[in-house]
């Protein structure tokens, strides 16, 4: 990178002016590519369009296993996961239709990201369905409200990205509005919404819009025809008058391709990839389909059945002869993971909304025989005349780990550690509740507290009260899987599309 492009970054506000970007790609905008990307040489990198209404439902939280800042739903899928190294370089992408609710998400991600970027270009249904994307194009007043909203409400950078109107004179009428509502730079795909790629790219709509306003333009969509080596992302640059080049296709075929030889061979650049797959935790079908768009036509040759085959990141790591990198990223994880458990206070809880989260690990070796945590809520709950505890049970894919969430009196309670087994889960929860509402647990030790009786305590029942509070309220058990096991991508993907779904470059 220039010494110039570099102090403008590292000044404080990132700088869209003479640079190449790696474009917002659904499910190929994760932290993996946007790393490589960085890598191999792009300035700044965008994130994958992230709807506002499931970001906006999103709680941050710090990953001391991955060192990275996760966006976390309330399901527990990772919507939106960064780290340090693209702190200053990665531009968030939202799909929003709603001024307010854009702000929401913006303030929510804007200590972690450079910029914040809205998608008012993406023609698909799952973006236009509800008034984002392109649909924004045919409503210049909301496009400027939710862009002066934005830019008046955070301290970082707002960008937008278009594709092109029917006219020459409509296209440069709405960028130059665009520009009034203060925004830093605006990125312009040179076709119509109604155009795909088998069109021809509208390079002089973008040469009119720079010339037009005086912010930078970011030119995009000539990955097809016109940018196959880096060599020609600055003939993309004349050809279309812009300041910076934006790529999406030629990038995810070959993120090399920012490199000043690329594109490189792809069987290396694809490993480099599937090492920060591995590092970062990267959901395994995101990591194979990623690999997929790189292997293109090879798709079907044997290490491509191999990718196909493969349900998991181990297997996918077989593939490519990466099985002893997996296995020593593995133990580093579990080692750092089991170090931070064990250094753990497990009396501070951390309330957020309706939630009470606290690091707490059930051990059955405190609790006599017959005694459980859950046993003394659930006779809590019946002395207070409120409903029964409501366990509610996630798995997490990479160890297995389960963890609990349950409820009382409209409350919910949790530990922030993940458990061996369903049922450790929900006696940790229970504890959390438990210790939070400061009633007894039934420990080694503790006090009677007569919320559990004698015949209870020396197991004389037929069948403890937690085993008929079971039976009545683990339906999931029965009826609806209790644990979420995801078939499709779910890491820093923020909405759900079909998994044939192409990544659109907007």
């Amino acid at each position: 990178m220039p010494e110039d492009r570099f102090f403008k970054m590292a000044a404080g506000r990132l700088s869209f002016r003479n640079i190449t970007a790696l474009a917002p790609m659904v499910r190929v905008g994760t932290l993996p590519m946007r790393l490589l990307a960085l890598d191999y040489g792009a300035d700044v990198v965008y994130c994958e369009e992230l709807i506002d209404i499931k970001m906006a439902q999103c709680h941050r939280v710090v990953n001391e296993v991955l060192h990275t800042v996760d966006f976390v739903a309330p399901d527990d899928r990772v919507v939106f996961r960064t780290c340090e190294k693209e702190k200053g370089r990665v531009v968030f992408q939202m799909g929003t239709a709603d001024p307010d609710r854009a702000l929401t998400v913006a303030r929510l991600v804007e200590k972690d990201v450079a910029a914040v970027d809205v998608n008012m270009g993406c023609p698909k249904e799952y973006s236009t369905k509800g008034g984002m994307g392109a649909a924004l194009l045919s409503d210049p007043d909301k496009i400027e409200a939710i862009l002066r909203k934005l830019v008046s409400g955070v301290s970082i950078p707002v960008t937008c990205k278009i594709r092109i109107l029917p006219s020459l004179e409509e296209t440069i009428r709405l960028v130059q509005r665009i520009e009034r509502t203060g925004v830093t730079a605006v990125a312009v795909h040179g076709r119509l919404k109604e155009e795909r790629q088998r069109h021809p790219l509208h390079c002089d709509y973008i040469q009119a819009v720079a010339r037009a306003v005086s912010i930078p333009v970011i030119a995009n969509g000539g990955s097809l025809d016109l940018v196959k080596t880096n060599a020609d992302i600055e003939e993309f640059r004349r050809a279309t008058g812009a300041s910076s080049v934006m790529l999406a296709r030629a990038a995810m075929w070959n993120p090399s391709v920012f490199a000043s030889q690329g594109p490189l061979p792809v069987e290396g650049v694809m490993e480099e990839y599937l090492k920060y797959a591995i590092e970062f935790d990267n959901h395994a079908f995101n990591t194979k389909y990623c690999l997929c768009q790189m292997l293109r036509d090879k798709v079907e040759s044997p290490l491509g059945k191999q990718l196909q085959a493969a349900q998991s990141s181990a297997e996918i790591s077989a593939a490519y002869g990466l099985q002893e990198f997996y296995q020593q990223t593995q133990e580093r994880l579990q080692t750092r993971r089991a170090a931070l458990q064990s250094g753990s206070e497990p009396d501070r809880p951390v309330v957020d909304g309706d939630l009470t989260t606290m690091a707490v690990k059930f051990e059955r070796r405190e609790y006599p025989p017959q005694i459980t945590p859950k046993m003394f809520l659930l006779e809590w709950s019946r002395k207070e005349k409120l409903e029964p505890p409501l366990y509610q049970m996630v798995q997490r894919s990479q160890d297995r780990g389960f963890q609990a969430t349950v409820t009382v009196a409209g409350k919910k309670y949790r530990s922030s550690l993940w458990e061996k087994s369903k049922k450790f889960a929900e006696q940790a929860a229970a504890v959390v509740c438990l210790r939070v509402l400061e009633i007894p647990e039934g420990r080694v030790g503790e006090e009677e507290s007569g919320l559990v009786c004698k015949r209870k305590r020396d197991g004389k029942t037929n069948g403890t009260a937690e085993q008929d509070s079971s039976k009545k309220q683990h339906v999931s058990a029965e009826k609806q899987p209790e644990t979420q096991t995801p078939k499709t991508p779910v890491v820093a993907n923020g909405d759900s599309r079909r998994a044939d779904t192409t990544p659109e470059q907007l």
